[in-house]
């Protein structure tokens, strides 16, 4: 069969998506361009839709829309302004969100720390979180990421650094069980482990 480059482009700007792998990929790519109902260029009008309308929140990094930033959650008087939910990414906030177990505001480091993966603490947002409990006068810290072990290594780097500033740290205790991650916790176990949430010593 003669070499397609589009066709072989667009199965591998699919296989990057999260849990997409190469086979999964190219079943989709052939789903798309046998599709006559136009499902291809629906799909790239919403694409360039998202990328000039969706944005990542200034100040605690969750997705917004371009016109209005810093987000909602930021913005919104009636959250606890003092005590701020430390997670991984936009999408735990999200799920947080839904569980309605915590009336604080959120900051995303946009990832954890993976040896693995060469992400090191450099490339969290530590130093904006450190700003923002001076600026904004945060009490506690709750640090709200999953039980495995890049995780708990996350978990303790943030204690250790935030243990020269008087502010409380705790971390979501009960409901998540080991080797988990936020995102795929319903909503009433991101409740309890919220409401469970146990000092970090």
């Amino acid at each position: 069969m003669e070499h397609l480059a589009p066709l072989d482009n667009l199965v591998a700007a699919l296989s990057r998506l999260p849990g997409i792998g190469r086979r999964t990929a190219e079943r989709m790519a052939m789903a798309l361009v046998q599709d006559d109902k136009g499902l291809m260029r629906i799909l790239a009008n919403v694409l360039l839709e998202a990328d000039d309308g969706i944005v990542s929140c200034e100040r605690c990094g969750s997705i917004t829309l371009s016109g209005v930033n810093p987000c909602e959650l930021c913005l919104r008087p009636r959250r606890d302004a003092h005590i701020l939910c430390v997670v991984e990414s936009p999408a735990d906030i999200m799920k947080i969100e839904e569980s309605g177990g915590f009336q604080g505001r959120y900051h995303a480091l946009m990832g954890r720390l993976s040896p693995m993966h060469g992400t090191g603490a450099a490339d969290l947002r530590v130093d904006k979180l450190l700003e923002r409990i001076t600026s904004e006068g945060i009490e506690e810290v709750v640090i709200a990421l999953g039980a495995d072990v890049e995780s708990d290594a996350t978990a303790s780097y943030l204690r250790e650094v935030l243990a020269t500033r008087s502010v409380k740290v705790s971390r979501i205790g009960f409901g998540l069980p080991t080797g988990s991650a936020i995102e795929y916790s319903d909503a009433s176990t991101l409740a309890r482990a919220i409401q469970g949430r146990q000092e970090m010593s």
